[in-house]
């Protein structure tokens, strides 16, 4: 397959592009400069610029661009970089398949938990409604674009939670504090964080792209629940350090404001059982392998 991937430099997109290009595929990049390769292709998504007639020569589009949410706190025009970074690349990519003859056969485009807003303890399944907040809004615009694309082609909402990686990501900060002993549960830790590994993440997505019954949301989450309490402990475990220095609830909205609500306290159940039914296997189904995955260089 050729595969034409957004978001490309990303903990996601560069996984996506790595295990393609293993298994004997072409992923194409995406780039926001002048293409230096033939696996490149220049685009300008704020102005709705792609090279003309790409989409003829693809086979699948993983659309997994966007500012990242986790850079705290969020100003209003930080907030606009994130709405727009989204919907604008996903506005191109719907457009470019719109205008080709012979579109290619399948769209992943992203989407987070953050559709769900915070749901306390209620398992999550992709037929659950729609939450309020931020996130929320975004996830649902977001989708909204994506499904705009010709009938032709298949279209998956990848709905992505926490990523494990160990390039950090999403535990960029938290690692280092437990890696000096300072690490502990944010809030009361009882808010259910819904996680992934970088590596399971990738392979769900190339999964669902092979998979010709796969359409609409699927939930990238793995199998087992687990609080922010869980996951804190899981990697101090692995790097034999203590955590019980917990963060209070206040301190984090008074640093980090609305994304400490959205992003941090808030709490999702999410089941990936969608995602199992089509036959997707984990290699990090437990908290404990996968904190032990990402831990260990």
């Amino acid at each position: 397959m050729r595969v034409l991937i957004s978001g490309a430099t990303g903990l996601v997109g560069s996984e996506v592009a790595r295990q393609l290009k293993a298994a004997g595929h072409e992923p194409i990049r995406l780039v926001r400069r002048k293409a230096q390769s033939p696996d490149e292709v220049q685009w300008d998504p704020a102005k709705g610029e792609i090279e003309a007639g790409i989409m003829e020569r693809i086979d699948a589009v993983v659309n997994m661009a966007g500012a990242t949410t986790g850079k705290l706190p969020w100003t209003k025009n930080y907030k606009k970089e994130i709405v727009d970074s989204r919907l604008n690349s996903t506005k191109t990519l719907v457009e470019a398949m719109k205008s080709a003859k012979n579109p290619p056969k399948v769209f992943v485009s992203g989407s987070a938990s953050g559709f769900y807003g915070d749901s306390g303890s209620r398992v999550l399944t992709e037929d659950s409604p729609k939450g309020t907040g931020f996130l929320s809004d975004l996830s649902f615009q977001w989708e909204q674009e994506a499904l705009k694309a010709p009938e032709s082609v298949r279209v998956i909402l990848a709905r992505t939670t926490m990523i494990f990686s160990r390039e950090l990501g999403a535990l960029g900060r938290l690692l280092p504090l437990i890696k000096f002993g300072l690490g502990g549960p944010l809030g009361n830790g009882k808010q259910y964080w819904a996680w992934i590994t970088q590596v399971d993440e990738a392979a769900a997505i190339i999964h669902l792209i092979n998979t010709q019954s796969a359409v609409g949301a699927f939930n990238l989450t793995a199998p087992e629940p687990a609080t922010c309490f869980d996951i804190v402990k899981s990697l101090a475990k692995q790097l034999k350090r203590p955590s019980f220095f917990p963060v209070p609830a206040f301190a984090l909205k008074l640093v980090f404001g609305e994304g400490a609500t959205e992003l941090l306290l808030c709490s999702q159940n999410m089941s990936p059982a969608k995602l199992i039914a089509s036959g997707f296997s984990f290699q990090h189904p437990d908290l404990d392998s996968a904190s032990s995955w990402v831990t260990k260089k």
